[in-house]
């Protein structure tokens, strides 16, 4: 008999991150969608993950209007899915109970049907009020277990017997779910080993019980590794068109119904619709930069397990700040970073702390840097890795980062932490002058400091398109005044007397308020010049001109790679200058203030 296998196809949410870092503009790809619904797929991933942060933090969007818009487009009878982190939901960070409800009220609130959740640690404690939250909120629940193929050579983790763990410690935590999924962000399981792992769950769960399975095309194993998982007995599968579909993303649909012919699986599509709507969808994404690394097969990735939505993502910033030339360095030391770790599974937000703490391994010297995440990662405040990370690294996480180990559970944490939760976000948003709302409070916990930037008005746009970015038109006489179309957005630009103003705020632009007129302005003796050591934007200010430092006081702080870089004073004195404004993009090496 035939075998009717359901497709969720993820184009427009995983496809998106894996190729294009998430950052796409609502409205460009629309009618894609509507195609893909016209041809018969009732079943889209289409927000969660990167596609809550990147809207916000790129496209100057919304992320729970842009879910509103998904969901008039599709009609009120498609599964919409998100995709949540345990108790990260859609966030680097994890979060107090509170938000984690609010989590699941909000997306349920804009037209969320399932939410996938997964804990990058498989510690089956993330999922348990995670997992509550989302059927008490009246969601579909997939949960899932995490996957990937150690580095050549490593043991003690990600094979058969410790999935079967996994799963036998959701069933006895009691946890709801509607679904199971099995998610390899990384595209490196072993065919067999999936094939294994599906058909130990089947034998498990039942008949009943539904399974899919999740992967990518990223270290060239994707499609088998999904044939594996059909004849193991998963019921469905996750699948990609293109342009979002092979490399670093998952197998195409129509690639998958071609390697189906004559077997015993129908994916129940009309392949000449999809075929059509692959057409539409290449039209609606003509204009945005297609990394080269998004449609390869890397044989590194095997060693080095990095996501396809992790590393798109990453070689944009990295493209962004002139340091690509560092990735396949910062790909190879990511085998080190990933044995010595304990060995959680390479999917966000593990996967990004793995980049950065081999970014920092490679720019900064072997674990000179502790990247926040990652030192906070091995020293328990994400929940139990499945194996112990090296004592070494522990230590050096204890003495940079000035924490000791924990094993309280993480919500508990949390929920003492006064820097988190509705409280806190409240307060945020109230210091800042902005409405207290759900919503808000929602995006100013999960996304912080660029969250309210953007609720100020002040969101930047950071899309990738190959036609020109900017058309300018003078609209005043003398030239002075313009208005800049930046992706379809207008901004109005004036320009007078050595200043530009960019929507009410103001840039220096004279040259003799360079450097060095800032360094002999002050009239303080010799100045020091605080310069960036890494590439990255400027996120938060901490001091001002006039201020009194300490030596090692934070006096900015940058985002590079999606960390905050504290900024500090390299000696006691006085702030001469601040050379940057809050959300200016520095290269390696640029003084940021002067310290007298």
């Amino acid at each position: 008999m035939t075998k009717l296998i359901k497709v969720m196809d993820t184009s427009f949410r995983d496809g998106f991150q894996s190729v294009y870092g998430a950052r796409v503009f609502v409205d460009d790809f629309l009618p894609a969608l509507k195609s893909a619904v016209a041809a018969g797929i009732k079943h889209f991933e289409v927000a969660g993950g990167a596609r809550f942060q990147s809207p916000i933090f790129y496209c100057n969007e919304n992320a729970f209007e842009t879910m509103d818009k998904i969901r008039a487009a599709v009609g009120p009878d498609i599964n919409l899915q998100s995709l949540a982190r345990g108790v990260n939901v859609v966030g680097l960070d994890s979060q107090p109970r509170d938000m984690i409800n609010l989590h699941a009220k909000l997306f349920k609130k804009h037209g969320v049907t399932t939410i996938r959740n997964f804990d990058a640690l498989n510690d089956v404690n993330n999922l348990i009020y995670s997992g509550q939250c989302i059927k008490d909120n009246g969601l579909k629940h997939e949960v899932t277990i995490t996957m990937m193929e150690l580095p050549i050579g490593c043991t003690g983790a990600h094979d058969v017997a410790f999935y079967e763990r996994v799963l036998r410690n959701i069933l006895d935590a009691g946890i709801p779910f509607d679904s199971i999924a099995f998610k390899d962000a990384s595209g490196t399981s072993a065919p067999r080993k999936v094939y294994e792992t599906i058909k130990r769950t089947r034998e498990i769960l039942g008949s009943e019980a539904h399974i899919r399975f999740h992967s990518h095309e990223t270290a060239g194993t994707g499609l088998a590794a999904y044939l594996a998982a059909l004849d193991g007995g998963a019921d469905g599968i996750d699948l990609s068109m293109k342009p979002v579909s092979g490399g670093t993303a998952q197998p195409d649909i129509v690639s998958m119904w071609h390697a189906l012919k004559g077997s015993e699986y129908d994916l129940g599509i009309d392949i000449n619709k999809i075929l059509e709507t692959e057409e539409i969808f290449k039209e609606c994404m003509k204009d945005y930069f297609l990394p080269p690394e998004a449609l390869a097969v890397n044989p590194m990735i095997i060693s080095s397990p990095l996501p396809g939505g992790a590393l798109t993502a990453n070689t944009q910033m990295m493209r962004d700040n002139g340091v690509m030339d560092k990735f396949p360095e910062v790909v190879a030391a990511m085998k080190e970073v990933v044995e010595k770790g304990g060995f959680a599974t390479s999917v966000t937000p593990v996967s990004q702390f793995y980049f950065q703490q081999a970014f920092n391994n490679v720019m900064f010297g072997k674990w000179k840097k502790m990247a926040e995440g990652y030192g906070k990662m091995v020293l328990g405040y994400f929940g139990k890795t499945p194996c112990e990370p090296d004592p070494e690294v522990i230590k050096i996480a204890e003495e940079q980062l000035g924490l000791q180990p924990t094993t309280e559970l993480v919500v508990d944490l949390n929920d003492k932490d006064p820097n988190k939760g509705i409280a806190a976000a409240t307060k945020m948003l109230q210091d800042a002058g902005l409405d207290v709302n759900d919503e808000n409070i929602f995006i100013a916990g999960a996304c912080k400091e660029k969250g309210i930037m953007f609720l100020q008005g002040k969101g930047q746009i950071g899309v990738r398109k190959n036609c020109p970015a900017q058309t300018c038109a003078p609209v005043s006489a003398n030239g002075s005044e313009y208005t800049v179309k930046v992706n379809g957005k207008s901004y109005a630009i004036k320009l007078e007397g050595g200043k530009a103003s960019v929507n009410g705020k103001t840039y220096d632009v004279s040259v003799k308020e360079g450097i060095e007129h800032a360094a002999a302005s002050t009239g303080s003796g010799a100045g020091e010049e605080v310069k960036a050591g890494v590439p990255g934007n400027v996120l938060r200010i901490e001091a001002q001109p006039g201020d009194t430092v300490a030596e090692g006081d934070v006096i900015l702080v940058l985002e590079a790679m999606k960390m905050e870089i504290e900024i500090k004073a390299p000696k006691a004195g006085t702030v001469q200058s601040i050379l940057v404004n809050q959300g200016d993009k520095v290269v390696t090496g640029q003084a940021l203030a002067i310290v007298g």
